[in-house]
């Protein structure tokens, strides 16, 4: 069972979630370097990706919400690391926390789900991308047992700047 406080509900994500979760999405595209999108979305545009997640299989999304009212926390995603047919043991994971609910563990509560979630799956290896600076995100998957494999040196421009991603690895 989740350590979840009770007051937060992890659950699959749903078709009715799509514009919360793109405008929490969007909030980062615009705000932070933490993704390298450039543009913000539609939700009509994130449906594809929400429809990408199913609630078996080794893609995922688990969603936090608030279980007075109903919002979203933040999320969570397993996606597939690469298109080739030989990397489909490894997923890419990520996850976002809305910015007033920071510090509360909902990333914790959203990794403890979807790691739950993958244990009966053929998932060898999980794998997360950590634009940098970002302790907080570091600490997360430090946390769940992820390693430092290596960093990609300015591999990604936003806002004027270089970013540089280090990535993590974590047996499953």
């Amino acid at each position: 069972m989740l350590s979840e406080p009770s007051d937060v509900q992890v659950r699959p994500g749903v078709e009715g979630d799509l514009q919360a979760l793109t405008d929490l999405y969007n909030h980062y595209v615009r705000e932070t370097p933490i993704t390298f999108d450039t543009g913000v979305f539609t939700a009509r545009e994130r449906r594809p990706w929400l429809l990408s997640h199913p609630e078996d299989g080794p893609y995922r999304l688990k969603v936090a919400l608030d279980s007075g009212s109903q919002d979203v926390l933040g999320y969570a995603t397993s996606s597939p690391f690469r298109a080739k047919p030989a990397y489909a043991t490894s997923v890419e994971v990520t996850v976002y926390v809305a910015p007033h609910a920071g510090g509360r563990g909902i990333g914790t509560l959203l990794y403890e789900a979807l790691f739950q979630a993958l244990a009966g799956e053929d998932v060898h290896r999980a794998y997360a991308g950590i634009a940098q600076p970002n302790e907080a995100s570091v600490r997360l998957h430090e946390r769940f047992g992820f390693r430092h494999v290596g960093t990609y040196r300015e591999v990604g421009r936003k806002f004027g700047r270089y970013w540089d991603v280090a990535w993590y690895e974590k047996e499953l």
